[in-house]
């Protein structure tokens, strides 16, 4: 068992599963839809690539919140020329965001072969890479490499991305089990990306609360020893 580490960083992000109409919700951590979307992004496959996302979504992924980030609710407007030509108004939307958050994405399969496969496009991406909205392009470093171990483990044991404030726990929302008694429904799974017609399913997530693991010590650099 291995699992792929992915660092989702960047001033904006939007991760939306219930948006509909005129307000464009966030969660408050990313969906696991969006994070496939990253990874089809990256292989380069089609929309309606059925098949491709089924593949996908057999990874069994997990979130660490190292950053919750804050809630930013964007005023927008729209108009078309010829919209204004007739005289009809703009259209408003409320678009939702969470600001400098910064999460650990977990996926893990037996496929080690897969999470390479991942890991290769994820560092020389087809498409071009947001999270979860065009305008949310990530900070670098995206892909953290291959940790030998299972999911929750690899999560709970990986260093933290950005210190803690105060120390309290960190939050990690998981694939569960459907029998998990702690279980609750999201319906956040891809079944087609297709712009004629969305799919989505819904999967069984569980949340824990884990304490923060050690930041990485500091290590000893001299800038001048080349030139000595």
């Amino acid at each position: 068992m291995a699992t792929l580490l992915l660092r989702l960083a960047a001033p904006l992000q939007s991760w939306g599963a219930d948006s509909k109409f005129e307000t464009r919700k966030t969660n408050r951590e990313p969906t696991k839809s969006g994070i496939i979307g990253l990874l089809a992004a990256a292989l380069g496959l089609r929309r309606d690539d059925a098949a491709g996302l089924a593949r996908l979504n057999g990874l069994h992924c997990a979130v660490r919140a190292d950053r919750e980030g804050s809630l930013l609710v964007d005023f927008h407007t729209a108009n078309r020329e010829e919209d204004r030509k007739k005289g009809k108004a703009p259209y408003v939307t409320y678009r939702h965001y969470l600001q400098d958050a910064v999460f650990l994405v977990g996926l893990e399969s037996e496929d080690t072969a897969l999470l390479q496969e991942l890991e290769t496009a994820l560092k020389h991406p087809v498409y071009p890479l947001y999270l979860g909205r065009r305008s949310c392009p990530p900070t670098l470093p995206l892909c953290l490499g291959i940790r030998a171990g299972e999911l929750l483990d690899t999560l709970r044991a990986e260093p933290l991305l950005v210190k803690q404030r105060n120390g309290a726990p960190l939050r990690i929302v998981a694939d569960t089990a459907p029998a998990d008694a702690a279980a609750v429904p999201r319906r956040d799974l891809a079944v087609s990306f297709s712009p004629i017609h969305r799919q989505y399913g819904f999967r069984p997530v569980r949340e824990w609360n884990t304490n923060p693991p050690e930041m990485p010590g500091a290590t000893e650099h001299d800038a001048m020893a080349e030139l000595r």
